[in-house]
């Protein structure tokens, strides 16, 4: 038997998709955005998208198009609140 060559069943690391990228965010903490509510997490809170970056906005409705302020960032979705609706 040959061990070490053949296939390779996962680990390896690497990032390929999940886990947080290390570059710029689209959003930032304290900033404001305009944005369009598409979903509705499991929590209840709205689904907005900035430049593809998740943002979970507290109260938020389907279909509403609303002014949001960023309250925190993380790898892969920010969370904000509803300032004009």
């Amino acid at each position: 038997m040959s061990y070490g060559r053949g296939r390779s069943y996962g680990g390896g690391g690497g990032s390929r998709g999940f886990g947080g990228s290390p570059g710029p965010k689209p959003v930032e903490v304290g900033k404001e955005y305009e944005v369009d509510i598409t979903e509705i997490s499991r929590q209840g809170d709205g689904i907005a998208r900035v430049q593809g970056f998740v943002v979970f906005v507290k109260d938020g409705k389907v279909g509403q198009k609303v002014k949001v302020k960023v309250t925190e960032v993380a790898d892969r979705f920010s969370k904000a609140i509803i300032v004009v609706a």
